[in-house]
């Protein structure tokens, strides 16, 4: 295999990233050889924030492909450890406001990438849609989300699902439930949870601040509904209002539930807890598949999953994608990656590997999982609502504020009607 060489970027490349000059240029939509460095499409430095466990299978299985369909092109691994990217936007942010882009970077799809796109950051893609097939390849809809007045900013390399609860079959047995169960909304969930609680074992596990950001809004899918919840997000949902605060309740009472070491771990080690046994939920997207499969285990007889209660027939999406920087090094190597993101051989091999499902309706899925075949199912036929902890419902901006919000919130530096407060002031 030919030569791959790895960034090993950290907090302290920033400084690095400062001191570099480059050259930036306008969003024109040029995606030519002419908009940054030589052009020369003899390498592609990919910055991700998939440097370890399943997410880093995820890309070694696209760089596989990218290997095969590109092998003149030298990949370069700009991976960045840290949980949903927080780490790597830091970086990343630094680099571009230095003039030091990476040659495509991932974002998530939606509202995240507003930030790019209003600071002249990123370039318009829409003509590689045309020259990859991606129109017809991908669904209409995902396409109009993807669209910003008239433009395409990103090439997704697949979509994930937000909303779905991972449980250990045999804690739910010792704790008297039928593994089988289904739970139609939060309050009989929680009867569930107390059952667990009552032998020791935790009823439900979370992470750092992100993950908890994650269970808030499919708390508030489940309290709101697909609308209302949608409405929080396009000012038709007033965050002040009692519904929320209902939804507020039902968080605290869920977080009631987890363990304590929370805000020193990160999601992985949160969905450990579930393999390991040591408790019998975990809210988490569908990434987690990867690391069930990564553990050897198999479903239904070793772990199960469904809906958050409440949300069953609703799709919180999410979709990592790629970018042209403004000013990217090598912009024909990063159309050859994008090229690869965007094909079917690429999105069923990074999928497979992920435990997401392909962006593309005609790649090859015949030897997905269980569950990655009933999200394809899933996705084609419920509602669709967008994330917010992961990028595609609000901007990096008003997450982070959100993010401060829950943090306090439930470190107990504020009560539930500071925490409603500041959400609303984050979101408005």
């Amino acid at each position: 295999m030919r030569r791959q060489k790895v960034i090993m970027a950290t907090a302290g490349a920033a400084a690095l990233a400062l001191g570099l000059a480059g050259c930036t240029s306008g969003g024109s939509g040029d995606t030519g050889g002419d908009s940054g460095g030589d052009g020369a499409a003899s390498e592609v430095e990919v910055f991700t924030w998939w440097a370890a466990g399943s997410e880093k299978a995820g890309l070694d299985a696209l760089v596989g492909v990218f290997n095969e369909q590109h092998p003149d092109v030298e990949f370069i691994n700009g991976a960045v450890a840290g949980g949903a990217g927080s780490a790597a936007k830091d970086l990343l942010q630094s680099r571009l406001q230095a003039g030091d882009p990476p040659d495509t970077f991932q974002a998530h799809a939606g509202a995240e990438l507003q930030d790019y796109i209003d600071a002249g950051q990123v370039e318009d893609v829409s003509s590689l849609y045309d020259e990859f097939g991606l129109r017809d390849a991908f669904p209409k809809d995902l396409v109009d989300r993807l669209t910003v007045d008239g433009a395409i900013y990103s090439i997704p390399s697949n979509i994930h699902r937000a909303n779905v609860v991972w449980a250990n079959p045999a804690v739910l047995t010792e704790a008297g439930l039928d593994p089988a169960a289904e739970y139609a909304d939060l309050d009989s969930w929680f009867t569930a949870l107390d059952a667990v609680k009552a032998t020791g074992k935790t009823p439900l596990s979370v992470a750092t601040t992100w993950t908890q950001v994650h269970l808030l809004e499919t708390v508030l899918l489940s309290s709101l509904g697909a609308d209302g919840y949608t409405g929080l997000w396009d000012g038709s949902t007033d965050w002040k209002g009692a519904e929320v605060t209902d939804a507020l309740k039902d968080f605290e009472k869920l977080m009631s539930y987890t363990n304590t070491d929370r805000d020193g771990l990160d999601w992985p080690d949160a969905t450990q807890q579930v393999i390991d046994g040591t408790a019998a939920f975990n809210v988490m997207g569908d990434w987690a598949e990867a690391a069930f499969a990564e553990a050897g285990l198999s479903s239904p007889a070793d772990y199960i999953y469904f809906p958050v209660p409440g949300t069953d027939g609703v799709f919180d999406f999410l979709a990592d994608s790629f970018t042209l920087p403004v000013g990217a090094p090598h912009p024909d190597g990063a159309k050859a990656w994008l090229e690869t993101v965007g094909s079917a051989e690429g999105q069923a091999a990074f999928n497979k590997a992920k435990g997401s499902i392909p962006a593309r309706t005609d790649a090859d899925t015949s030897d997905f999982s269980p569950y990655q075949k009933t999200a394809i199912e899933s996705f084609a036929a419920d509602t669709i609502v967008s994330s917010l902890a992961h990028g595609a419902a609000a901007p990096v901006a008003t997450l982070n504020k959100v993010s401060d919000a829950t943090s306090k919130f439930t470190t107990g530096a504020s009560d539930l009607a500071t925490f409603q407060s500041e959400l609303a002031a984050a979101v408005g």
